[in-house]
Parts: structure tokens; C-alpha cells; sequence
């Protein structure tokens, strides 16, 4: 078993564990003090979907499904809409997100999003659930905390992969993913803001984790705390740079301190 430390942020003795939740379990990391308080302060709860519940396209890879989205422009001579750059992105959504700068709201960038969509589905099949992730929902929403979905992905995929694990009534009806105006991905808040609205909740009340500068800007502009999830190191350096106050490399402190909030 290999244990790196994360730095001294929020999460003081949390560290990285490479390991299965299914081995010998080590010694439990000692929540910090501003986790605690992250925790307490916490009446709803907002998650993002791929990182902090899932690896979405552990094994269905998001390479390969942003290579098939060019490969299907190509095929219909709109190569030059993508710059060199974005030829060879590994990340799909920002070449949907390219696409739909240059022809915003086209039929263009329907299909294209639909067909993102259709591989976001199909990757819920071989996707990774995040360690300590399905017992910290579970845990969570058995001590009356409300919670949401609040993605950049589509809705649709959160959903089924939620389904999938038995969790999805932990957070129905509450699934806030992408929408067809693609303005309003994150780090706009809209996906927040509709949660918030739908939950009842004050924007001081809720907490969001996330793992990407994106989350992070959308809960500033939201107005809601945030709990940055890096589960390596070019994940906390993006947080770190982008200024995020609170890390944890494993949700495991996480799920210490509101199983102790569910037994109090």
C-alpha cells in the first residue's frame, strides 16, 4: 500500500490511498477542524457527477470518445471548425464546448451533443464508483441532508449510473446536468442555481464537491462552499492554482465525520 500526503490544506493527516476499499482497511485519517466545519455548516449537499462519485470513462476513455467526435466532423468536411489544438483534445466536452462557440444553438451542435451524450451512457457500464463515494451518499441522505447532482455531463448518464449502484433515490429528483445551451455549462452556475431552486436551499446552506477549477468557480459565483476532491497530484495543482481553500485527496475523513453526525 502506498500513502502520499496531500499537503496541508484542508485535510491535515488525509491522505492519497492507493488501494481498494475492499483491503485491509488502514489507520483512519484525522479530520481536520475546517472540515469538520465544512461538514456541520452543510444542510444540502451538491455533487458533481464524474470525479467525486465516478470515473466516468475509466474504461470506456475519454480519448477515445473526443477522437470519434472529430473523426465524425471530419467525415462531414467541418475539420476547420476545430483549431489544431482542439484536433487532438482528449477531453470531449471541450470539443463540444469549441463547436459550440463557433454555431451556438445549432442543429450542429444538437447532434453533436447527443452524441456525447449517447457515449456518456454507454462508458456508465465500465465506470469506476470513486472510493468511499457510495457509502458517504448513502450515509449523507440517512441523516436527513438533502442532495443534488450538479454536472456538466449529461443528466441522463448521472442518473443511470446512479441507478446502476442503487443511489439514485438518494438524490431523485434532483439530477442537474447539461442542457441544449451549452453557455450554461459550468463554470457558469446554472446547474447550481437550478438545485439550489429546486432544493429550497439558501446558497450559504449548501456545500459542492468537485474536482475542477470549473466546480470550483461555479459554487463561487453561486455563493456556495466548496470541497475540492483531488485524487492526484495534477488534480491539486489545478485546485490549489485556481485557489481552492479546502482539499481532500480521499473522502474517507468525509464519511468519518458524517457517519459521527448521523450517530450524534
Amino acid at each position: 500500500m502506498v500513502r502520499r500526503p496531500l499537503g496541508n490544506h484542508l485535510h491535515g493527516a488525509d491522505t492519497l490511498l492507493v488501494t481498494s476499499e475492499t483491503a485491509q482497511t488502514p489507520p483512519l485519517p484525522t479530520p481536520s477542524e475546517s472540515l469538520r466545519a465544512l461538514v456541520a455548516a452543510a444542510r444540502f449537499v451538491l455533487f458533481d457527477f464524474d470525479g467525486p462519485v465516478c470515473r466516468l470513462f475509466a474504461g470506456h476513455r475519454a480519448e477515445q470518445v473526443a477522437a470519434e467526435q472529430v473523426r465524425w466532423l471530419e467525415e462531414r468536411g467541418l475539420r476547420g471548425l476545430l483549431t489544431a489544438e482542439e484536433l487532438t483534445e482528449p477531453d470531449p466536452q471541450s470539443v463540444l464546448r469549441a463547436v459550440a462557440a463557433r454555431h451556438p444553438k445549432s442543429d450542429l451542435v444538437a447532434e453533436l451533443e447527443e452524441r456525447l451524450t449517447q457515449q456518456e451512457l454507454k462508458a456508465v457500464a465500465t465506470a469506476w464508483p470513486t472510493p468511499y463515494a457510495d457509502p458517504l451518499i448513502r450515509t449523507w441522505r440517512a441523516t436527513g441532508v438533502p442532495l443534488a447532482i450538479t454536472t456538466n455531463n449529461s443528466a441522463k448518464a448521472a442518473r443511470g449510473y446512479l441507478e446502476g449502484r442503487g443511489l439514485a433515490e438518494c438524490f431523485s429528483p434532483h439530477f442537474y446536468g447539461r442542457t441544449e445551451d451549452l453557455r450554461l455549462l459550468k463554470p457558469d452556475p446554472h446547474c447550481l442555481r437550478r438545485a439550489l431552486n429546486a432544493l429550497g436551499a439558501e446558497p450559504s446552506a449548501a456545500l459542492m464537491i468537485g474536482d475542477t477549477p470549473t466546480d470550483l468557480r461555479a459554487a463561487e459565483r453561486a455563493g456556495v462552499s466548496f470541497l475540492g476532491y483531488a485524487r492526484n497530484e495534477d488534480s491539486e495543482g489545478r485546485l490549489r492554482e485556481a485557489g481552492a481553500e479546502h482539499l481532500v485527496s480521499t473522502l474517507q475523513p468525509l464519511l468519518e465525520l458524517v457517519r459521527g453526525r448521523r450517530s450524534s
